[in-house]
């Protein structure tokens, strides 16, 4: 969909259109990141395969123009311009380090700051003969919507990874149950890698959002900075090579930025590790490991960017870091932060 400068007021008036905040929230790997990337169309979040990619919040943010869903009264008044900004939070999960603690703190403070939200679940893990009981919900899921009743937040529930679904008369007891488990105001099946349902998730999001101008210039994507986004493609490329539990101890911190004239950037960068024994897993044999993370994350900046990137790296050692409080506040990972 497209902005349509012609698009009708919700009230008749001058064409305000809506704008407003929406929480993506769930368990950890059920797909937040990529849905966002999806939604705004560039890759503003990191995905691996690995649980608790995600460690702080970061917004995305969609305009355009999109039909409401035929329940919404205003339905009938043609397409409704508007501006979403999606806010992806880390993983819901019993936290045990202080670092996951931040993590799940952040998520369901966000809850209280936005106007809606958007569960996200698999569809998989409870597909069955049966309906799922309440009890069989991860702990993550029963308190995301323990806070959502308290809050009030009206909430689209995304059933996603509906293409690991062969049978799909699978989904309908499943379908059937959620919409009874919660007041969604709609339940809507997804698949983030190829964006099906999207379309629809995007619809139903703007029917719950007030009217008025939007939050951001059009010329916003992202509420990060450059550098930020750049950290996180280094820590990207560490969890995709890294293995068992060494990804969760490592950070990744921009010391230094330099636009050139010349029309590129030379970044430099510590990775921060725990202990001696993980620099030496991170260095590799020969420094092989650092230098392939380095190849690989220089491209996916240069590519973010637009311009030529010359990344440095270098690993330093900060014991415990993840379990202190001021370390993971100097490592960028502050309470509210942005």
């Amino acid at each position: 969909d497209t902005p349509d400068s012609n698009a009708p007021s919700l009230t008749g008036k001058a064409p305000l259109g809506v704008a407003g905040r929406v929480a993506i929230i769930g368990r950890p790997n059920v797909g937040k990141s990529t849905l966002l990337n999806r939604i705004v169309g560039e890759k503003l979040a990191i995905v691996t395969p690995k649980p608790q990619t995600t460690r702080t919040r970061i917004a995305g943010v969609w305009n355009g123009a999109a039909a409401l869903p035929a329940t919404d009264p205003r339905a009938g008044q043609g397409p409704v311009k508007g501006q979403i900004v999606f806010v992806d939070t880390p993983g819901v999960h019993e936290a045990r380090s202080e670092l996951n603690r931040f993590m799940v703190r952040e998520a369901m403070a966000t809850i209280e700051q936005v106007d809606a939200a958007l569960l996200v679940v698999e569809a998989h893990p409870i597909v069955g003969a049966n309906a799922p009981a309440a009890a069989a919900l991860p702990e993550g899921e029963r308190r995301i919507l323990k806070r959502l009743a308290e809050t009030r937040r009206p909430t689209v529930l995304a059933l996603n990874k509906v293409d690991k679904v062969k049978d799909k008369a699978q989904l309908l007891p499943v379908l059937d149950w959620w919409t009874k488990a919660y007041a969604f105001s709609a339940v809507v099946p997804t698949c983030a890698t190829r964006g099906k349902g999207v379309e629809g998730l995007v619809r139903e999001l703007l029917s719950l959002l007030p009217e008025g101008p939007p939050l951001h210039g059009a010329d916003v994507l992202t509420d990060r900075t450059e550098r930020f986004l750049a950290g996180e493609l280094v820590r990207e490329q560490l969890l995709l090579r890294l293995r068992q539990e060494l990804p969760y101890a490592t950070a990744v911190l921009v010391e230094t930025w330099n636009d050139r004239p010349a029309g590129d950037t030379v970044i430099e960068a510590s990775i921060v590790v725990e202990r001696e024994s993980q620099k030496a897993i991170v260095v590799g044999r020969h420094g092989t490991m650092i230098r392939d993370v380095g190849t690989a994350a220089r491209q996916e900046i240069a590519k973010f960017l637009g311009r030529p990137v010359h990344l440095r790296l270098n690993v330093r050692v900060e014991d415990d870091w993840t379990n202190s409080r001021a370390e993971i506040a100097r490592l960028g990972y502050k309470e509210g932060d942005p």
